[in-house]
């Protein structure tokens, strides 16, 4: 269980390291284009970067996987909320986040004892 935990937390941390945090990080038109839908400004692109590289690398680090986690909800629930603001295709953009955030902490629950503790799936 501990290790599909890990592989789970590995293949979410890459996703959003190279699919999410790095086009900002680099400015790439990957990651723009959406900027520009939702309408937000340039100027934040760097800033979301480094925020989401911080949440990757708190969620990944065992000690702080629980922070990172949190972290992460909270910037996967602001990309809802800025998708659902200008009404984006609901189950391929809105509903993302929440698919991530579900995987995301099914991978916290797989490799952390103490997370399994204080949500344990039977009593």
């Amino acid at each position: 269980m501990k290790i599909a935990g890990w592989i789970l937390s590995g293949l979410i941390g890459l996703f959003l390291a190279i699919a999410s945090a790095a086009p900002k990080l680099m400015a790439m038109d990957a990651a723009i284009a959406p900027m520009e839908v939702i309408g937000w400004p340039m100027k934040y692109l760097l800033l979301i970067g480094v925020i989401e590289a911080g949440c990757v690398i708190l969620f990944l680090i065992p000690r702080t996987a629980l922070l990172g986690a949190v972290l992460t909800t909270g910037l996967l629930g602001a990309a809802l909320a800025a998708n659902l603001r200008v009404d984006n295709p609901l189950f391929s953009h809105t509903l993302f986040s929440i698919y991530l955030g579900i995987a995301l902490w099914v991978a916290l629950w797989l490799r952390d004892e103490r997370v399994r503790r204080v949500f344990p799936l039977m009593a």
